[in-house]
């Protein structure tokens, strides 16, 4: 029987944040605003406690961990240009 209650909610995030230094911090999340409370009560990562207040600038729904995390080391393997672009192509509504 086919399941009618439309799409599975994403089960984790892909996300990156600018820091106050203006350098981005990419991560996974599977509550993503309690991730993004945490960068910002200095407890989310060691690299952004000292970079506060983190904004969110990209996140992307993902089917599981798994498909985030390995979206994620993608990400962070790119170089600053690269992330830039994928930033202005996917806006957060009401972000920078």
């Amino acid at each position: 029987m086919a399941n009618k209650s439309g799409p599975a909610p994403p089960r984790a995030f892909v996300y990156v944040v600018r820091c106050v230094d203006g350098t981005f911090y990419t991560g996974y999340a599977v509550d993503l605003e309690q991730r993004l409370r945490a960068h910002n009560q200095g407890r989310g990562a060691k690299y952004t406690a000292g970079r506060r207040p983190v904004a969110l600038v990209y996140a992307a729904p993902c089917a599981s961990k798994s498909e985030a995390l390995k979206r994620e080391r993608q990400i962070k393997r790119w170089p600053r240009g690269k992330k830039e672009a994928l930033i202005a192509a996917a806006p957060i509504p009401g972000g920078p």
